[in-house]
């Protein structure tokens, strides 16, 4: 039993239910949209490879506030922070729904994700202060509800929204929700102390936000330069990769980086953001081919697409209680390599796919590679953290999270390049699902890349020779954002 200490007291489950409506709100935003890309291609006149930037834009704009936000929030207090981030999520939802091209539609997705990627990690600060340290974990056990949901429930209200109303209606959506959590956490929230913020290294903070979206244009012009040496494709690639390798020399000669590289001194740290920077990529850059083959291949309605790809959310879902219990027994380097190893298995039927294929054999397959996912995020993410120290957690966790979602974009570009590249000169069904067969053969190849350094995760565990067991471990489950977010 717990003491009357470890109670957690009625005010700190409002705090907790007032940061989650804003919570609930970024993350379905991620998934709900990917339903949508057909109806936007075809309204706004633009190409797959060109649209997927509306994904795309929005995760490297996660990617580049998340590192941003435990300064800001030491600067200016969290409370201020959520609700600034809110605010700009509510706003950037409401112009997207107004957007009349795809490029206004992008460039309102990058405001939407600046606000939406500061949104989770400032929510967990606050319930991680209001909590304690004690009854942190049972506390953020209940925000991984709404994150293992999204998956599954994203799709399907993208689909209602898009068979009864206007596409824009996914966007505005989102402004009811965001008046509301406004609202409430402006009345309810409590006021922070999180410490001195020190100095904003504006260097480190140019050098990435500039670094990624430039690797990514690069490979997302491929589709309509059909060459890789082509100026416009290697040029920003190169220089993407100039401009990271500058950041990482600036972080090694900075008292105090936005992202402190040295922790990939660390073998295990380095394994596990390999790791999670290629399921990154395995995870959402296939998470837009499964609606569009329902969509282009089998001519389903949006609803039933939203329906029918709910079963990989649901095996994330189903998998997710188990996962600590399993790291804590077994390591969570072996439950890892177990999960990418399913991962990779449960995409091989999917690179056969035909225009005929059983959807209730397509449904098992990503039930399957969900559990594959959902055993492969979080025992990465616990060794990884139960490796650091203490101190270095809050350096940790935005890293992880950075390297998701940047791993996410690319495997959207290069996936959406590969699709529309491979469907070129398709006159019918069986002709387009090859195509869909090519992309997910990409896609095995990005999940098989993750072996690697889950390998090295395995062994590197092995010779320090002890399963996660360090209070690190509970916070690495608490800190690092839930998958999908």
């Amino acid at each position: 039993m717990s003491s009357a200490q470890d109670r957690i007291e009625p005010y700190i489950w409002k705090i907790v239910g007032v940061v989650i409506i804003g919570m609930i709100m970024s993350i379905l935003d991620t998934t709900i949209v990917n339903v949508a890309l057909r109806d936007l291609s075809e309204d706004l006149h633009s190409t797959l490879a060109q649209i997927q930037w509306v994904a795309t834009g929005y995760l490297l704009a996660l990617a580049a506030v998340i590192p941003l936000t435990g300064w800001a929030a030491r600067r200016f207090g969290a409370k201020r922070v959520y609700l600034v981030s809110i605010a700009l999520f509510t706003l950037g939802s409401a112009l997207c729904g107004f957007a009349t091209s795809s490029t206004s539609l992008i460039v309102f997705r990058v405001l939407q994700g600046v606000g939406g990627g500061m949104i989770m990690p400032v929510a967990q600060m606050i319930m991680a202060e209001v909590s304690g340290p004690k009854r942190m974990g049972r506390v953020m056990s209940i925000t991984v509800m709404p994150a293992m949901l999204a998956p599954i429930l994203g799709p399907v209200v993208g689909g209602l929204i898009l068979e009864n109303l206007h596409w824009s209606w996914i966007f505005f959506v989102n402004v009811p929700i965001g008046i509301v959590a406004l609202a409430l956490g402006w009345r309810m929230l409590p006021e922070s102390q999180l410490g001195e913020a020190g100095k904003l290294d504006w260097i480190g903070l140019l050098l990435l936000v500039v670094s990624m979206p430039l690797v990514v244009f690069g490979l997302s012009e491929i589709a309509t330069q059909e060459s890789f040496t082509a100026p416009i494709v290697l040029g920003p690639i190169v220089g993407g990769l100039l401009l990271t390798a500058a950041f990482g020399r600036h972080a090694l000669r900075t008292e105090r980086p936005l992202l402190d590289v040295r922790l990939y001194a660390n073998k295990i740290f380095t394994a596990a953001s390999l790791t999670t920077f290629g399921l990154g990529a395995a995870l959402f850059g296939a998470m837009i081919l499964v609606p569009l083959y329902y969509q282009e291949v089998r001519h389903e309605s949006v609803i039933v697409t939203g329906l029918l790809v709910g079963p990989q959310g649901l095996g994330m879902l189903m998998v997710s209680p188990w996962t600590a219990r399993l790291t804590q027994r077994f390591g969570g380097g072996r439950v890892a390599v177990v999960g990418v190893a399913l991962l990779c298995l449960s995409t091989v039927p999917l690179a056969f796919v035909g225009p005929n294929t059983s959807i209730l054999f397509m449904s098992l397959t990503l039930l399957v590679r969900g559990v594959g996912i959902g055993l492969s995020f979080i025992p990465t993410t616990t060794v990884a953290f139960a490796s650091l120290r203490t101190d270095q957690l809050s350096d940790a966790t935005p890293q992880m999270n950075v390297l998701q979602r940047v791993g996410g974009a690319i495997g959207t570009a290069v996936l959406a390049v590969v699709l529309q590249q491979a469907s070129k000169g398709a006159t019918n069904a069986g002709e387009l699902a090859d195509a869909f067969g090519t992309a997910y053969w990409w896609a095995l190849g990005i999940s098989a890349a993750s072996l690697i350094p889950v390998l090295v995760l395995l062994r590197a565990e092995n010779q320090k020779g002890r399963k996660p067991e360090t209070p690190a471990e509970e916070l690495a489950e608490a800190e690092i954002e839930p998958l999908g977010a």
